[in-house]
């Protein structure tokens, strides 16, 4: 029975890997956060839906987002997190590779609603 007690911490801890609900849809604007994304450059770090620079691996590739399990590898995927993140992401982990670029609560929420459309 305990030989399996590892299988089994395992199996549940992948399952968290990836969300089977969609998240719920967060207050703001996707058009205006898709433009926002291009002004402040993230697919000079990141894999864009219709970008050209499709090499960016200093950051995880974006698509997919709604679905994911953690924001950053440390919060879980929630619309008032993720604007968390995107505000100050330093702040949140102080390991993180991705810099604080002064990014407004409503620009974050315009952002998000972006991110959460890319399912």
């Amino acid at each position: 029975m305990f030989k399996m007690l590892p299988c089994l911490v395992v199996a549940l801890g992948l399952c968290g890997c990836q969300k089977s609900a969609t998240v719920a849809v967060p207050q703001g604007n996707a058009e205006r956060g898709e433009l926002l994304v291009a002004r402040y450059g993230c697919a000079a770090c990141h894999a864009l839906p219709g970008a050209l620079n499709q090499g960016a691996n200093v950051g995880p590739p974006l698509f997919g987002m709604a679905r994911r399990g953690y924001i950053g590898g440390v919060l879980p995927n929630t619309p008032d997190n993720m604007v968390r993140w995107l505000q100050d992401p330093p702040q949140v982990d102080p390991r993180t590779a991705m810099p604080s670029l002064g990014v407004s609560a409503a620009e974050a929420a315009d952002i998000t609603a972006w991110l959460y459309t890319l399912k």
